[in-house]
């Protein structure tokens, strides 16, 4: 699924230490590799992907600089555990979004 590049009023702008420059690309594209396994997985009810995925995320993302991932993974993770489909469909499109409108600035 291909989403359209965000208006510049939807760009989420995330300050991240130059430090880690090297390594933000790599992580943001396994994200977005992680979205086609989420939706596959969402679609078979694979809720146990959707979890350790979301605990992933959780864990990761501010590790990064991304604590809006850190959230989405959490919330995703509790909503996969309770087999809750409308809610897991809900964060899994939160993170892309998220994904397609984050702007990245290194200081």
């Amino acid at each position: 699924m291909q989403t359209p590049p965000p208006a510049s009023s939807d760009r989420v702008l995330v300050r991240i230490e130059r430090d880690f420059e090297s390594i933000v690309p790599g992580f943001l594209a396994n994200r977005k590799k992680d979205l086609h396994t989420l939706h596959r997985a969402l679609a078979e009810k694979d809720f146990r992907t959707i979890q350790l995925l979301g605990h992933r995320m959780k864990g990761d993302g501010g590790g990064y600089g991304f604590d809006r991932i850190s959230e989405i993974g959490g919330v995703m993770e509790l909503a996969a555990q309770r087999q809750d489909h409308a809610a897991s469909e809900q964060h899994i499109k939160q993170l892309e979004h998220f994904l397609a409108c984050v702007h990245i600035e290194y200081v």
